[in-house]
């Protein structure tokens, strides 16, 4: 048999009745949800900052980066919105290697895809309730979204999943901020057809039930770079990208315009101490264009503890075990540096 079915798992309803958010913490995520989309929608002109690991491998380093994290986003509350990154689902180019938290709750261990589901909930839900951050995360997998759907305020979807329809339906039905990146490809109207399909309304099969969503408007692009027939990777954050996006955006006759520049992936060549400069640059841009510091709601920032990346089992605290991210000082210099340039 080609697929061996291992056991049914609870659905989401019965994850969240056993491992409940707090009324008062869901106040908190309430204000969170319209602060996000405030920004995107223009009526706030602070920016967004999604910043944190590339994939969250394990949760004491996860939680001790983001109280870090809270205690800057007291010092720049007045300019950033900082929304941490619990990526708890790794896409693989090639199918291989660490998947993410949902299913290797323990990196060295095997696969749990039910001790996975557990374990990103209460993760997720510590956050909060430690810090007051509702945080982000990838929806790789459209059907898993409702596990955490009282958490998240963030949304991400990826480069590979952004022309699948179920994923552009399923975002239609959600009211949070959630980011469509470019295709690998770098097709822009690739993009653009994603937010067109996100913000529209649907009937569709989902999770075993005939749904029917209103939209999101608050569907946006990220610009992370792209990948030509060559393997090489090329950045689409420059100005004149920028301003592209811009025309296409009204072109699409889109709600809320918005883009957030993801600084690492393609346009930094996946290295990581480049995001810094491309952070500065793209705030020049913001600088000299009306157009595009209207456009630009924000950045995205692989950062953890540590510098760089390790192999699973060597054991570095906080050093990411998937692609490199920027360590701690400076992420903490590049923070306050943003603040000071809005």
């Amino acid at each position: 048999m080609s697929m061996d079915f291992i056991r049914k798992l609870p659905i989401p309803q019965e994850i969240k009745k056993q491992y409940p958010l707090s009324v008062a913490f869901e106040a908190v995520k309430e204000q969170r949800d319209k602060d996000i989309a405030a920004v995107l929608m223009g009526e706030s002109d602070k920016r967004l900052l999604i910043i944190g690991p590339c994939s969250a491998d394990r949760e004491d380093a996860v939680m001790e980066y983001i109280h870090r994290l809270a205690k800057m986003q007291e010092q720049v509350k007045d300019k950033l919105i900082i929304i941490p990154r619990i990526y708890t689902n790794k896409p693989r180019t090639n199918g291989t290697g660490y998947k993410g938290m949902v299913h290797q709750p323990d990196p060295t261990k095997a696969e749990d895809m039910l001790e996975g589901l557990i374990s990103i909930r209460k993760l997720h839900r510590r956050a909060i309730e430690e810090t007051n951050f509702t945080c982000a995360d990838e929806m790789l997998y459209p059907e898993n979204y409702r596990y955490l759907s009282d958490l998240l305020s963030y949304v991400a979807v990826g480069a590979r999943s952004v022309e699948n329809q179920q994923h552009r339906l399923t975002v239609s039905g959600m009211d949070i901020a959630v980011g469509m990146k470019n295709p690998t490809s770098g097709d822009l109207p690739v993009m653009f057809n994603s937010i067109y399909a996100a913000q529209s309304h649907h009937t569709f099969l989902y999770r075993g039930w005939e749904v029917r969503t209103d939209g999101n408007p608050l569907a946006h692009a990220i610009l992370r770079g792209y990948v030509n027939k060559h393997g090489e990777s090329l950045p689409n954050y420059h100005y004149e990208d920028l301003l592209q996006t811009y025309h296409l955006y009204c072109e699409k006759e889109l709600a809320n315009p918005a883009v957030i520049v993801d600084a690492n992936h393609a346009n930094s060549n996946k290295c990581c101490l480049e995001q810094p400069r491309i952070v500065s640059e793209v705030l020049h841009c913001c600088r000299h264009n009306a157009d595009i510091r209207k456009l630009v709601k924000g950045f995205m920032v692989e950062s953890y503890l540590v510098d760089g990346a390790q192999k699973i089992g060597e054991g570095v605290f906080g050093k990411s075990i998937t692609d490199p991210c920027l360590g701690w000082e400076k992420s903490e210099d590049l923070i306050l540096r943003i603040a000071d340039q809005i």
